[in-house]
């Protein structure tokens, strides 16, 4: 997830081992680096002075929107942090760095937390194209499939746990995280006594017990809208406003793979309000089950989990505030909490009233928003 109310800081190292240093923002670390949040004066302040040092010289550099993907358990979060600590950004910005012969800064629009992934995260960078024959003369700027191609091939070079998916040239005041319109989370949960499978390991939140969908799409209805959710937030957050309003918050059943639903089959499962539980039935039975007795296996196909995907949308979160929700809804759907509960805990506006949040590995970072031309 991704910093509230902190102006992001501009790192221009090219190595994780060393201390980020920029003559356009403060070096300071903020205490907490998931869910992101808005402020409309330090956003003006922070893009006013950003711009100010783009249009030094304009006409030699060029900005690129970046969308990228990682698995969150490699990291120590998205955004430079202490030394010695491997960063999204920091590996992001040493591969920019053997690319183009010289450091860069780069700007996530969602900073998330150590062990969070990203199926889509964004960030910009600007880079200044410098002939390497002839050092001094500038060129024109690469095609952004050559920046997706090359730096891709130095970050697969490193350990091939994130990838660019996506390069764009963008205006020179175009920011990655003041510009997004809103920001989409997917969270994973697998329900059933059996072990997770290696493959699963650190990718979903494993729940032993049976999990309620209808109970669950209950409670999601209670947190949608606008809302002040204090008690949804961890203590460290430094937002100026608990108040979000969050635009959708829904969960359903989902074949058990790596898969997470689109737009189009969400708005599905709500219309009908079914789950694919009978599906995922008839599959395990189909594949699994052998017609000598109900408990009966074909040997080395394990049996599959319940999977269920939480789609948490809005323009910005709190900090925490996405795994907060989903352990209240996880709670609801073992029976431990009832949606009455999660409304007294809505109403009390403190952290205290709530329960424990889900762990980093279930999240995901699946979209950011933004007005393309």
């Amino acid at each position: 997830m991704t910093v509230d109310d902190q102006p992001q800081p501009a790192v221009t190292n090219h190595s994780p081992d060393k201390r980020p240093e920029s003559p356009q923002r403060p070096l300071k670390i903020p205490k907490y680096t998931e869910e992101d949040g808005d402020d409309e004066e330090e956003e003006a302040e922070s893009e006013d002075q950003e711009n100010r040092t783009m249009r030094q010289n304009p006409r030699t550099i060029q900005r690129y929107l970046v969308a990228i993907e990682y698995i969150g358990t490699r990291f120590s979060g998205a955004q430079q942090q202490a030394p010695n600590c491997r960063t999204v950004v920091g590996v992001l910005q040493s591969a920019f760095h053997k690319f183009i012969g010289q450091p860069v800064s780069i700007f996530c629009s969602s900073r998330t937390d150590a062990g969070v992934h990203a199926l889509s995260n964004v960030c910009h960078v600007d880079v200044e194209r410098i002939s390497k024959r002839k050092p001094g003369e500038v060129l024109p700027p690469h095609e952004p499939s050559v920046v997706k191609k090359a730096v891709n091939h130095f970050l697969q070079k490193n350990e091939g746990d994130i990838m660019i998916t996506d390069v764009r040239c963008v205006a020179a005041d175009f920011h990655a995280r003041y510009k997004a319109q809103e920001r989409t989370y997917f969270y994973r949960l697998l329900s059933g006594p059996e072990h997770v499978s290696t493959f699963e390991k650190d990718r979903a939140w494993h729940v032993p017990e049976e999990l309620d969908l209808l109970a669950m799409q209950e409670a999601c209805k209670v947190l949608v809208g606008l809302h002040d959710f204090s008690s949804f937030r961890a203590s460290g957050c430094q937002a100026k406003s608990p108040i979000r309003n969050l635009d959708e918050l829904n969960v359903i059943e989902v074949l058990p793979s790596p898969y997470f639903p689109s737009p189009g089959d969400r708005e599905t499962q709500k219309l009908v309000g079914s789950s694919l539980s009978e599906l995922n039935a008839g599959l395990s039975n189909s594949i699994q089950d052998k017609a000598v007795g109900e408990t009966s296996l074909v040997f080395g196909m394990r049996r599959r989990h319940r999977c269920f995907v939480v789609t948490a949308r809005a323009r910005s979160f709190l900090y925490h505030q996405v795994r907060f929700l989903v352990g209240a809804i996880k709670s609801v759907g073992t029976g431990d909490l009832t949606v009455s509960d999660v409304e007294r805990i809505l109403e009390a506006k403190t952290v205290t009233a709530n329960g424990p949040m889900a762990p980093a590995c279930g999240l995901y970072l699946a979209h950011v928003k933004y007005d393309l031309p």
